[in-house]
């Protein structure tokens, strides 16, 4: 896909993250936004406060924005995954411990949690420009690979990662009341810089 820009994302972006993460997280961000959610508010504006913060994961300031000609075009959301275990307590909410088990063990990687294209430009070869841009930031942060959770219930995104050089380390299964996609599998899939 000819000229492509990467920058990283703004306040402004925030719409656009929420957008991103739903559209990767298959609905599970919003299940968990409403539990966040005070009774006046909406799951997305939970998601929306979250994007514009400047700190946390889930942080515009982790994100970085595909475009073409000033129009977005998708956008990643990653960073550094420590290099110990994160302790999964008795207090850990318990429809998120499969995916922290599975980021435990990818360890000191850039961790991609989320990468996303709108669906009318998905086929074009965006999703490994950005892959690629993944690859770059991690090697200049030092880190030991790229990792990123899939869920088998999105064949598509899995079979990208695998063609781009990931490979598959480890699986848990997802259960979450509820959701779509209860029971599918969550697969780590990991690639050396």
């Amino acid at each position: 896909m000819p000229d492509i820009d990467f920058r990283p994302a703004t306040p402004g972006d925030a719409k656009r993250l929420v957008e991103f993460v739903m559209m990767a997280g298959e609905g599970l961000p919003e299940m968990a936004w409403a539990e966040m959610a005070d009774p006046w508010q909406k799951p997305r504006d939970v998601g929306l406060a979250r994007a514009e913060r400047d700190e946390g994961s889930f942080s515009y300031r982790n994100a970085t924005m595909a475009q073409r000609l000033g129009r977005v075009l998708g956008g990643m959301i990653g960073y550094a995954l420590p290099d110990d275990p994160v302790e999964i307590g008795p207090g850990f909410p318990a429809p998120f411990v499969p995916l922290q088990e599975l980021e435990n063990m990818a360890t000191g990687t850039w961790y991609l949690n989320v990468l996303a294209v709108y669906p009318e430009l998905r086929g074009q070869g965006l999703g490994g420009r950005l892959l690629e841009r993944a690859e770059w930031i991690a090697k200049r942060q030092g880190r030991s690979g790229v990792s990123i959770i899939a869920f088998a219930s999105n064949p598509g995104a899995v079979r990208l990662y695998l063609r781009m050089g990931f490979e598959e380390i480890a699986r848990r299964r997802m259960a979450v009341p509820g959701w779509a996609h209860d029971g599918t599998d969550a697969i780590l899939l990991v690639k050396p810089v």
